[in-house]
């Protein structure tokens, strides 16, 4: 995978991605392409389409990064929930891929305590095994749930295992590696030693306390975490960073992530 230089920006809304990012002064912008709840294929917000919304960020100087709707579970087995699953991310994958993105976002998914663990990293595998990589996939950790595919450090790594020998990047989400058991400043470090890569950061506080569970994100400072120990996390990933944390503060949160992340 092509080493971007390293930017800082903003999860933004679908009326007008590009336009919010430049007034947010985020240097990216990821956004979901239709309902992030739902199993309708991608739209794209632009009247040009696909080519106008590519064209409007090279303009602009904002790299794109796309978030897959919040449904998706390709590790699920259940057939009606994994075999869309498998449909949409595709979907998604072309379509970031039309918009010119750097990657697409999914979360890791889970299944059941009724379910074997070792099925649902298989499942990951079959979906890589059928997945046409018009555009890079980040695997995002998770922050809840006992049967996460990517919440634990030791599940990250059976799930690194299952798909040895694909081109698979990660997703550091600060808020969920806090909230799902992974102690700071070196979190990043410590996921980096297993999947050799972090080609994205989700830098949030959380509202949650360590290992929670709760997947609440926060602005820097207003959480549980910790200005410094954020920052220094963030700081160890090494790689481009997208802030997720409430709007009405996220302009901020750039701000002090240029002022103090160096690359």
């Amino acid at each position: 995978m092509t080493q971007l230089p390293l930017v800082i920006g903003g999860h933004v809304g679908q009326e007008d991605p590009i336009g919010e990012a430049v007034a947010i002064g985020a240097d990216a912008a990821q956004f979901f392409l239709g309902d992030p709840q739902g199993w309708k294929a991608p739209t794209f917000p632009h009247p040009e389409g696909a080519e106008g919304l590519k064209n409007q960020a090279e303009e602009a100087g904002v790299r794109i990064y796309i978030h897959s709707p919040y449904v998706l579970n390709v590790a699920s087995m259940n057939n009606r929930i994994r075999i869309p699953s498998r449909k949409i991310l595709q979907q998604q994958v072309s379509a970031a891929a039309k918009v010119g993105a750097a990657g697409v976002i999914v979360h890791g998914g889970h299944v059941t305590k009724e379910d074997d663990p070792a099925e649902g990293f298989a499942n990951w595998r079959k979906t890589f095994e059928s997945l046409d990589l018009e555009c890079p996939v980040f695997i995002e950790n998770t922050a809840g749930g006992n049967f996460a595919m990517a919440r634990r450090l030791e599940s990250i790594a059976r799930l690194w295992d299952a798909l040895d020998g694909f081109d698979v990047g990660f997703c550091f989400d600060t808020c969920h590696a806090w909230a799902g058991g992974i102690e700071f400043p070196d979190a990043a470090e410590k996921v980096k030693a297993i999947t050799g890569r972090i080609d994205l950061v989700h830098a949030n506080d959380s509202q949650g306390g360590f290992d929670s569970g709760r997947d609440r994100h926060q602005n820097f400072g207003n959480g549980t975490i910790g200005v410094d120990p954020l920052v220094e996390c963030i700081q160890r990933a090494g790689a481009s960073v997208i802030c997720e944390t409430p709007f009405t503060g996220i302009a901020g949160d750039i701000e002090l992530l240029k002022d103090r992340i160096q690359e």
